[in-house]
């Protein structure tokens, strides 16, 4: 079984199924090929664990070709994409985890607030 991410004409992602193993073809295509020509968009696998594509695809997501990558959408626009792990940074590092607390970004002020977890 393996995961399949399909693309506008932007490289977005419109949707993703669960389809048959990537090592076996269907009519004699490759899954990718066959799925696509199926929906008529463009097909890339992807996969949970990250193996390949960098980040499991979801709906919204950019396939950038050139990296052969899926990109999940930036959640803030202070925040930077590393081209290393293709994933988002926030321009302050995330403190410490700290019992009985989480962190929420805060755009406005460009800072983590520490804030407390539900009772």
């Amino acid at each position: 079984m393996a995961h399949y991410a399909f693309l506008d004409k932007n490289n977005i992602v419109t949707e993703v199924i669960t389809g048959i193993d990537e090592t076996e073809l269907i009519e004699g295509l490759d899954t990718e090929t066959w799925y696509g020509n199926f929906k008529g968009q463009v097909c890339k696998r992807t996969s949970y664990n990250a193996n390949i594509r960098a980040n499991y695809a979801g709906i919204g997501f950019k396939y950038d070709p050139e990296f052969d990558v899926f990109i999940a959408p930036q959640p803030y626009p202070s925040w930077k994409l590393d081209y290393t792990t293709y994933q988002w940074e926030a321009p302050v590092a995330k403190p410490n985890h700290v019992e009985g607390y989480f962190w929420k970004w805060s755009e406005i002020n460009k800072e983590w607030i520490q804030v407390d977890l539900p009772e």
